[in-house]
């Protein structure tokens, strides 16, 4: 058929990466499409007769495959969190300047449209993508590789073998999403949700059909390459690699360096200070004229260096923020107000509203925040209110339209708790359920306790803590690890034996779980899995430290830590001086649950796997999920990475490890089996 097949496969998928380049990212087609397909269906026939020699790469990746495929979790080597927001020009031109005085120095800004799609990270290692990941929950994301490579303007392979993580985000065009729509019985309501829901379809030939787009808006180099020094030489940088890049955006400068009007790429817009509010109110009036929608645009410090001095909250970065245009608003009638009462007794007020679609969701039920909200807006049943979603997405009342023919001006909160009948009190804005009795406020504990994102018990759901509450068993957390399930739920409907020995299991193995998992589990306000990580780092390495302080009111030791504020920080000594709390505390120690990493065995002569860096695949016995696995690596000071590649020292494989053993094994990797891990863990 040929000489030499894959000298003639490498040059077909040069040639086709130019012309796909010059169509997506450049939009310049070179030749007819005619003559693209004639070459592309070339490359398809020889990958056909000579299978073993189709490069990871190849442009026909993006056909996508019929075979199903999980999409299992994968941890981002960069962060990936939300950023902070802003609703007026004049909140963003305060921001700038409080910004730029914090760095101590001059600085620009970027400002770029914020596309309404689907946050995306692709890894690329030598130039190659390697993993495709969803945002998820910032920490976590869902493996998504096979979907993005069969959007065209993703690059597969880059045009310099150099390893770094991109943020993207995803799209579909308002007129493509139109077309499918048109005449189609499809669940989705807007551009924006037919993406997301595209890119998690288990079979990657349906993402094929679906023409979705990307917009490259970060980089981090992960290799030893340097770092450009400014955001927008990065998105340089990242253009001439392979990557589209939204050429609507904008460079703003201090009125004292117009130097740097110079040494933006050509296209962008350019201004002082002075004038970014001009340009806000100028691309609000645009937008509907964009062929993809937006919700707002994202201002961002353009100095790397700076970025790196400014850091990161435990929510966002700290120079960046994205302004929010003006939310879609609809008019409906509030039915009825009712209450809603929080795990931390906190009452927050809910309005029962006629359904009303707003922004491609039909709302029924908005917060209404607090007393203090209510009376300001003079709220009450039967009014007839704007709604709007904020930020898009929290539906929220913006005011009354007109009054409702009730006798008082506005809706009052009840004087007692709806669940136990307790007087509520006043803290602040908000009115609070005092009683540690309540049953909400158990129920809702508990319920955090065993949450996916906490202690994440196997075989422990919702519905088993419901029942166990409703029987008397369980009314705190710490009751998880003294029941006798066996006598409690024998002869209850659904649960056998099997059953109910499941549920031992899970409840035995979360024991393990590592302090940090716990401390965040404990239901502290405001105090989650990155609070937790960054208190452990901040030298809080068991809970009696922890203890210690809030017993002294050392609100000055917390906030030392780097992403712990005042309010925090004081949130966090209220609720370990509350007496329920250290109840709990002492329970679950007396249950042999890790309250500090001492105890899970972080000692300098415990540190095997320092200096070693660990992929972990497939599923696993004795660590479900296998995070666990994870964690008990990084407690012996080893990394841990999500994938294979060189520097990788170990891979760690259970059942089903698929194409990470193959890899693993190709380039000479030590891998581990489960029975072999435990035997070294001991």
């Amino acid at each position: 058929m040929t000489e030499n097949p894959q000298q003639e496969m490498d040059a077909l998928i040069e040639s086709l990466e130019e012309l796909d380049r010059a169509y997506y990212i450049d939009g310049k087609p070179l030749v007819s499409d005619l003559e693209y397909d004639r070459l592309y269906h070339r490359l398809q026939q020889l990958e056909q007769v000579y299978p073993k020699l189709k490069r990871p790469y190849s442009p026909t990746c993006r056909i996508g495959s019929d075979l199903s495929e999980e999409l299992p979790e994968v941890s981002h080597k960069i962060p990936v969190l939300s950023l902070d927001k802003a609703y007026s020009a004049s909140d963003v031109s305060t921001w700038m300047h409080r910004t730029a005085a914090k760095a101590g120095g001059s600085l620009t800004f970027i400002v770029e449209e914020k596309i309404d799609g689907v946050s995306i990270v692709l890894y690329y290692e030598d130039g190659i993508l390697m993993h495709a990941v969803t945002r998820g929950n910032g920490y976590i994301g869902n493996d998504v590789t096979g979907n993005v490579k069969t959007i065209s303007s993703v690059p597969l392979r880059l045009r310099e073998p150099v390893s770094l993580a991109v943020r993207g985000e995803l799209y579909l065009t308002v007129k493509e999403f139109e077309q499918i729509a048109s005449g189609q019985d499809i669940p989705y309501a807007n551009p924006r949700n037919l993406a997301a829901g595209t890119i998690r379809r288990v079979t990657s030939s349906a993402v094929a059909r679906i023409p979705l787009r990307m917009f490259a808006y970060e980089g981090y180099i992960l290799g030893s390459g340097s770092t450009p020094a400014s955001h927008w030489a990065m998105l340089s940088y990242l253009h001439a690699l392979g990557f589209p890049v939204n050429s609507r955006t904008a460079l703003f400068y201090p009125q004292d360096m117009p130097q740097k009007a110079q040494e933006v790429p050509p296209g962008w817009v350019v201004g002082t200070f002075g004038d970014l509010e001009d340009y806000i109110r100028r691309i609000t009036a645009e937008r509907q004229r964009r062929e993809y929608e937006i919700d707002g645009l994202v201002v961002k410090v353009n100095e790397l260096d700076v970025r790196d001095r400014l850091g990161f909250t435990g929510h966002h970065p700290r120079w960046a923020v994205a302004y929010k245009f003006e939310a879609p608003e609809a008019e409906t009638d509030i039915k009825e107000i009712t209450v809603q009462v929080g795990r931390t007794g906190r009452i927050t007020p809910v309005a029962r509203v006629k359904p009303v679609k707003i922004g491609g969701s039909v709302v029924s039920n908005v917060t209404l925040h607090n007393q203090d909200y209510i009376q300001m807006l003079e709220a009450a049943p039967g009014d007839t209110v704007a709604v709007s979603k904020r930020g898009d997405v929290i539906p929220a009342v913006e005011r009354v339209i007109e009054k409702g023919a009730g006798s008082s001006p506005y809706w009052i909160m009840p004087e007692r708790c709806p669940a136990c009948s307790t007087e509520l009190v006043k803290r602040g804005a908000h009115h609070f359920c005092p009683n540690d009795r309540c049953p909400d406020k158990i129920s809702g504990s508990i319920l955090y306790f065993i949450g996916r994102n906490q202690m994440d018990i196997d075989n422990f759901g919702p519905k088993t803590a419901l029942l166990l509450i409703s029987m008397g068993a369980l009314t705190d957390p710490a009751d998880i690890y003294r029941i006798d399930y066996d006598r409690m739920l024998s002869g209850q409907g659904g649960f056998g034996d099997k059953k109910i020995a499941a549920l031992k299991r899970g409840v035995e193995t979360s024991r393990k779980r590592p302090y940090k998992t716990v401390l965040a589990s404990l239901g502290i306000p405001e105090v989650g899995e990155k609070a937790a990580e960054m208190l452990i780092e901040g030298g809080f390495t068991s809970i009696d430290a922890l203890l210690e302080a809030s017993r002294k009111g050392d609100v000055e030791r917390l906030t030392s830590i780097k992403g712990i504020g005042e309010k925090l920080a004081e949130g966090i000594t209220e609720a370990l001086r509350d007496p329920v709390m250290l109840r709990r505390i002492r329970m679950l120690q007396e249950a042999g649950l890790s309250f500090s990493t001492v105890q899970e065995g972080i000692r300098d002569d415990k540190q095997i796997f320092s200096g070693e860096t660990w992929c972990v695949t497939g599923s696993f016995i004795n660590f479900k999920p296998r995070s666990q696995a994870e964690e008990e690596i990084k407690r012996r000071g080893g990394k841990v990475t999500s994938a294979v590649s060189g520097s990788t020292t170990r891979l760690l494989s259970g059942e089903h490890p698929g194409s990470k053993l193959e890899k693993a094994k190709a380039l000479g990797i030590q891998v581990v089996s489960e029975e072999e891990f435990l035997e070294l863990i001991k």
